[in-house]
């Protein structure tokens, strides 16, 4: 119960402003127009969500990042792209967590230890206060993922299914 509650306090304690700090608005800008370039060269979507702590129904069930993650990726409709190939990037500060979510379309052509290694190189950054290198190295290498399974043909043009804007929760 001890460890619960710290958890709790923890996750309050951490809030908009250190969020906004560690991704302040210019940042945003510079994150979506990274998204949108990316886009350009595959078929799937990309997003990130960032949010400083867990909502408290997520705390008192001890639920772990990974869940909210999860319901995050289903919340942004990021299920929902035609080829099944969205991908989310979800940093959780209070527990400095990274998760990366991948649609079935291309979770079952990359395996685990690929996402795994693009996590830790963000933790890296992150752990030495680079939140925007952290995020747009990892933007770069799961968009190289997309453009070696998910390609666009030469000359090819495809509607934008999801917004490319992070969210900050």
């Amino acid at each position: 119960m001890l460890r619960r509650l710290q958890r709790i306090l923890k996750h309050r304690w951490v809030d908009e402003r250190d969020l906004r700090k560690a991704i302040p608005p210019d940042l945003v800008v510079r994150l979506a127009s990274r998204v949108t370039a990316s886009e350009r060269r595959h078929s799937g979507e990309v997003r990130i969500y960032a949010e400083a702590g867990l909502p408290l129904s997520y705390l008192w069930r001890d639920a772990r990042p990974r869940e909210r993650a999860v319901a995050m990726f289903g919340k942004l409709r990021m299920w929902d792209t035609e080829h099944n190939n969205g991908v989310l990037i979800y940093l959780l500060l209070a527990e400095r967590a990274i998760e990366i979510v991948a649609d079935r379309g291309l979770a079952r052509k990359v395996e685990a230890g690929e996402w795994q290694r693009i996590v830790a190189g963000m933790g890296s950054a992150f752990r030495e206060g680079r939140f925007e290198d952290g995020l747009t190295q990892a933007l770069s290498e799961v968009s190289a993922l997309l453009v070696q399974h998910f390609p666009l043909a030469e000359g090819e043009v495809r509607p934008n299914e999801l917004p490319d804007e992070p969210v900050l929760g």
